[in-house]
């Protein structure tokens, strides 16, 4: 359905940007300016529906594929676990393929043959995309719907409220659900017990059973909740510091999309006589390096550092996130040094730099959204046993990206109105439009600064969750191995 939305999506665009009636007319924005028609009425609406279905798509096909994807596999099983993380690679490396194929191919055939080839092309690979995954329907292994996953969320915050009272028990056992029924040893699925812990114990009030000396009237979920269900709540508060931290590497991303484009555009770009590269392509630097460091990162890293480690990953999704926040760091400081070079050159030089300067600051980033996306999305999805909050945490990584680039724009307005200066009527460091009298390398120094404080504040959250967090599915599945007795009772 997802995928479908947003094939419909790309072939609206595809139809607007090839219909004259339902576009406004052609118009230079660096020329005519403030002549030019916009889109209004029919053709606005067109235009919106359009990309709200692609958004939508969008948001919906990426989290749910990668979980999908990673629920083919029994994490029980060991073999079947290490698999699991060789997987989560694999599919960013896919994502990196389309990504590339997107940046290159994708923009030659826009430039060369027009938006609606463009918008027409995306809309065939999204069809065969729903090909392929129709194909594969007889052989997945499915998770049954679990209903909604704020529901359970808000039963536990209602009764851990209205039992704020209460005092929770010394001993654990006593809390109610404690008791749970044991999984078959036969069942496909993930063990659904997750071991109570002393973290956030105002939430185990959730459990607390009242005694109205009425033993046969059954108690609403609002008011008494289960230790798994308090715990998958305890799960996701305990994760949301991970993902805030997340959000300025997300805001690093939004600016090399859009200032480091700018600065391909006032740069040389040509490669041979005729040919030029697209400033757009640039972005393709990353993703061309990660479809060569991706396998060899699996292949040979992974199980050299198994060896020392004796984790499944080689390193913890934690350490591989840390890795990555620090690696942006560094792609802001080369990013500040090569602009303050462009910018000399050009001011006092009148010389243009080629193209190929700023591709350092691209593949230092591409090595850190290796680290950080991928442990990212390994870290979320193995925090719970529930289907359900599985694809949940799964998909709150993708909100690190709208979160990162909202961030990135109300950041640019901060700094020029912190920066401009009303007696020489300058509006800031990036208010001018124009590089070379704009200050984008003290922009830069500054994310290079932000980046660097959030890698200290994600060591300090890191070493946080590593004493109080949750009792992992790993940790669970060997507690399930050691439940003994006929009755399948703990």
């Amino acid at each position: 359905m997802d995928v479908a939305c947003r094939h419909r999506g790309f072939i609206l665009l595809s139809v607007q940007a090839h219909l004259p009636q339902l576009k406004p007319p052609k118009c230079n924005m660096l020329t005519d300016g403030d002549a030019c028609v916009e889109a209004k009425g029919l053709k606005a609406l067109i235009f919106f529906v359009a990309l709200y279905l692609v958004a939508l798509g969008s948001g919906c096909v990426k989290p749910n594929m990668i979980s999908h994807g990673a629920d083919q596999f029994n994490q029980e099983d060991t073999k079947q676990s290490k698999q699991l993380s060789r997987y989560f690679n694999a599919a960013y490396f896919a994502f990196s393929m389309g990504e590339l194929i997107a940046l290159t191919i994708l923009v030659y055939v826009q430039t060369h043959s027009g938006m609606d080839v463009g918008f027409g092309v995306s809309a065939a690979a999204m069809a065969l995309g729903l090909i392929s995954l129709v194909c594969g329907t007889l052989f997945y292994r499915n998770k049954p719907p679990q209903g909604s996953i704020f529901t359970p969320i808000a039963q536990v915050l209602v009764a851990a409220l209205l039992n704020r009272k209460s005092v929770c028990p010394s001993d654990a056992r006593m809390l109610h659900g404690t008791q749970t029924i044991k999984a078959p040893s036969n069942a496909n699925t993930n063990p659904t017990i997750l071991l109570h812990t002393n973290r956030f114990r105002f939430l185990d009030k959730a459990c607390i059973k009242m005694q109205d000396g009425n033993t046969t009237k059954e108690i609403s979920k609002w008011r008494l909740c289960t230790v798994t269900q308090v715990e998958q709540v305890k799960i996701l508060i305990s994760v949301l510091p991970i993902f805030a931290c997340t959000i300025i590497f997300n805001t690093i991303l939004a600016q090399l999309q859009t200032f480091s484009v700018q600065q391909g555009s006032a740069m040389d770009t040509k490669l041979t006589k005729n040919f030029h590269i697209p400033p757009a392509s640039l972005q393709s630097i990353p993703y061309i390096m990660l479809i060569f460091i991706v396998p060899l990162y699996d292949t040979f890293f992974v199980p050299f550092a198994r060896k020392f480690t004796g984790h499944d990953s080689g390193i913890t999704p934690l350490q591989r996130i840390g890795v990555g926040l620090f690696f942006a760091t560094f792609s802001m400081v080369s990013a500040a040094l090569m602009e303050n070079k462009r910018r000399i050159s050009a001011v006092e030089s009148n010389e243009t730099l080629s193209i190929f300067w700023i591709t350092p600051q691209f593949l230092i980033f591409g090595i850190s959204e290796m680290f950080t996306a991928v442990g990212l999305i390994e870290f979320f999805y193995k925090q719970s046993l529930k289907g359900s909050m599985q694809s949940f945490l799964t998909a709150i990584t993708y909100c690190s990206y709208s979160f990162g680039f909202y961030l990135s724009s109300l950041l640019v307005s901060l700094v020029n109105k912190i920066t401009s200066n009303s007696s020489s009527h300058h509006g800031g460091w990036l208010s001018d439009n124009n590089l070379n009298k704009d200050r984008l390398d003290l922009f830069y120094w500054l994310l290079a600064i932000l980046s660097f404080l959030n890698f200290l504040n994600y060591l300090f959250w890191a070493k946080w969750y590593s004493k109080n967090g949750s009792s992992s599915a790993t940790e669970n599945q060997e507690f399930n191995s050691k439940v003994v007795g006929d009755d399948g009772i703990v």
